[in-house]
Order: structure tokens, then C-alpha cells, then sequence
């Protein structure tokens, strides 16, 4: 039996909290705040087809879909940009005569202000290189763009591709396990919650505590005055 396709954006889902991927994925539960608002109309703008263009000698190409089907993987996904840049040890990506070394640039809204990278995002575009080198037949390079500092950060994976293609295999392995049986991940201890769009779907419980405890000092208050 041939394993489950994988879309690149559900690895990040899971690596972020699997209980919100197994609400999201297996219940298909969906709840938004500011920060996916905010993500989403920054994607908006860097996937529009029509904005393909070229700059500085590039070639830079918006919205563009990948995918690798080899068992171990079964991956598909959509790069926000992917920029081809003329080199003699580039390919031929065109057919034009000319060789161009390809560069995935991932966006996203803000960088983290404890280390250089989240790993969630390495994760994300590493399954995207898995993509694209499948796609094109390449070595590509990886940036992370980040608009709140706009800064492209290199992503440099030659000193580590084998420690993160086994955890990618791992992770495909768990959440494919997952969604065969229809597990939904619990929570995990530490997990960090306070900017999740899918708090009040995910702990409605503590919701009415938090509700009840309001309603209970609100009525001592009320005593004292």
C-alpha cells in the first residue's frame, strides 16, 4: 500500500503542536486570530502567479509547486518563491542555453527573538529542497525571509541533510501513523499556547474555568464594596 501524500505545510503544523495538527488535520477544525490573519496576507501577496519576475540578473518565479513521490517521502507542497540565478554550475532550467542555480525563499511575518531559526521553519524548507532538487534535479539553495526585521537569512544544510532527513522521515512516519488510525496527539507538556488560533476549539475547559473564576471575584468585589 502506498503511503499517504503529505502536504510540506502540515510538517510545520505538527512540529509547532500535534495535538493542534490532529484538531486541524483528522476533526478539520479551523479557528484564525491576528498572527494567521497577518501570515495569510503576507502569502496573499508573495503567491500571486501574475508577479513573476526578473531582477538583478534573476529569475524569480511565485507560488510555484514542488512535490517528491518517492515512497520514503511522498511529499507536495507550494514554494512562496523560488529565484533562479545564472551559474556556470547551475542547471538548465530552461533550456536556454543558459545554467541557473536555484534558491527557495521561504517568507514568514516574524523572527524569533530567542535563536536565529525556529525549527519548525528549517523543517518547512528543508521538505522543500527535498521537493525541489526531486523536481529539477539540483542542489538548491534555502532562505528564510523574515518581514518584520526584512531579512533573508542563508540556510545552509551540507554539515546537516542527514540529521534532518531522518527526522523528516520520522515525522512523515508518526503523522502518517496518526492519520491511519485517526489519532489526534495529546498535548504536550510545555507546549506554549497563548498565541494559538485553535485555543479556545483546544481547551474549551479552561475557557469556562477562566470564565467562572471572573465570575467569582467579580461577586467577592461586589461583597467588599
Amino acid at each position: 500500500m502506498r503511503s499517504e501524500e503529505i502536504t510540506i505545510r502540515s510538517i510545520q503544523h505538527y512540529m509547532y503542536c500535534p495535538h493542534r495538527w490532529g484538531l486541524l488535520e483528522i476533526d478539520k477544525a479551523w479557528a484564525e486570530n491576528v498572527f494567521v490573519t497577518k501570515a495569510n496576507l503576507m502569502h496573499e501577496r508573495v503567491h500571486d502567479p501574475n508577479r513573476n519576475y526578473t531582477v538583478r540578473g534573476r529569475k524569480v518565479f511565485t507560488s510555484v509547486p514542488v512535490y517528491n513521490d518517492l515512497e520514503e517521502y511522498n511529499l507536495y507542497g507550494v514554494t512562496d518563491c523560488l529565484e533562479c540565478k545564472e551559474s556556470k554550475d547551475g542547471i538548465d532550467a530552461f533550456h536556454d542555453g543558459k545554467k541557473y542555480k536555484l534558491c527557495i525563499v521561504e517568507y514568514k511575518p516574524t523572527k524569533s527573538k530567542q535563536q536565529t531559526h525556529r525549527k519548525d521553519d528549517l523543517m518547512q524548507i528543508f521538505a522543500q529542497k527535498i521537493c525541489v532538487d526531486y523536481v529539477f534535479h539540483c542542489d538548491c539553495e534555502t532562505v528564510l525571509y523574515y518581514a518584520d526585521v526584512k531579512q533573508r537569512i542563508p540556510v545552509d544544510f551540507t554539515d546537516s541533510y542527514r540529521e534532518f532527513d531522518n527526522e523528516l522521515k520520522d515525522l512523515l512516519c508518526e503523522m502518517r501513523t496518526n492519520l491511519r488510525e485517526g489519532i489526534i496527539p495529546p498535548i504536550r507538556k510545555g507546549q506554549q499556547c497563548s498565541g494559538c488560533s485553535m485555543k479556545d476549539l483546544c481547551m474549551p475547559s479552561s475557557l469556562k474555568k477562566s470564565y467562572r473564576f471572573q465570575k467569582e471575584l467579580q461577586h467577592v468585589l461586589e461583597e467588599q464594596l
